[in-house]
């Protein structure tokens, strides 16, 4: 989708709010459920939302149970979704590490299939297909990825790796890589802001970590700057998306990045669950 209305400077977007569940994430869901066993106490996860939707739709549909622990910070609309798919839901006070850690001990305790939101091989090779699709699709220099786990640009670097400049983009209170960047290796963050649901892990994943020599640059935004760009979604496009899914948008309307002359970009919107009257209002 073509939208120089959305920035200063021509774009291409890939609108993968619009797969099934909202987001880019049953990729790699589909991915891994059709690669593995699955045991009759079917799959365990640990999601903000978006992975547990996608992997519970996925289940659902191959007819697998799933248990999905989501924390209590997580909006609404993600919880009241993994419902409608048929989702055994048990929701955890705190953030996204907290949920993870406790279905964990489920998993040890119960048994199921592990399916980790961002750090299996099949979840990243589902989420690189983004970039086989949009390399088809259309033409560009570089794309802006947002960073949660790391599984969407960990696919996506490991299928373009130096064919294409890959820049990743998080919010100042979700900067997993950016700070891993810094230190030269995985380091906790603390979680803050309005995209902790999407892209509140608190530590990169290792499998996105082990494709950096192919993610050229990192950038952080401001709250302030995702809301812009939801804002700019609406009204250039009518496109929903959710704050962790305009975030790549805001690094190119902030500034945060800045195109070289001549440069095409490509712009990954990952995510589309949320109130949209917090878009539209």
């Amino acid at each position: 989708m073509r939208a120089g209305e959305v920035a200063d400077v021509p774009v291409v977007l890939k609108l993968e709010q619009l797969q099934v569940t909202g987001t880019f994430k049953a990729r790699g869901a589909f991915n891994l459920l059709l690669s593995r066993d699955v045991p009759p106490a079917g799959i365990v996860a640990a999601s903000g939302g978006n992975f547990g939707l996608a992997i519970a739709h996925a289940a659902r549909e191959l007819g697998h149970p799933a248990t999905v622990f989501v924390p209590s910070t997580s909006p609404a609309t993600k919880k009241d979704g993994l419902r409608s798919v048929g989702a055994n839901v048990i929701e955890v006070d705190g953030q996204y590490p907290e949920a993870l850690t406790a279905a964990e001990e489920h998993l040890a305790e119960h048994g199921g299939l592990w399916t980790h939101a961002f750090d299996l091989p099949e979840v990243v090779a589902g989420a690189g297909t983004v970039a086989k699709e949009f390399e088809e699709q259309a033409t560009f220099d570089t794309v802006l990825v947002a960073v949660g786990g790391g599984g969407l640009i960990g696919g996506v670097a490991a299928w373009l790796q130096d064919r294409r400049r890959v820049v990743a983009v998080e919010t100042e209170g979700t900067p997993t890589l950016h700070r891993a960047r810094q230190a030269g290796e995985p380091v906790d963050v603390e979680l803050s802001g309005l995209a902790v649901s999407s892209l509140g892990a608190r530590t990169i994943g290792e499998l996105c970590w082990s494709q950096r020599e192919f993610i050229d640059k990192s950038v952080l935004v401001t709250d302030e700057a995702v809301v812009d760009a939801r804002r700019a979604l609406w009204s250039a496009c009518r496109v929903v998306a959710e704050p962790g899914g305009a975030a790549a948008l805001a690094a190119l309307r902030s500034g945060a990045y800045v195109l070289q002359s001549g440069e095409r970009v490509g712009v990954l919107v990952c995510g589309a669950n949320t109130d949209p009257g917090e878009v539209a209002g």
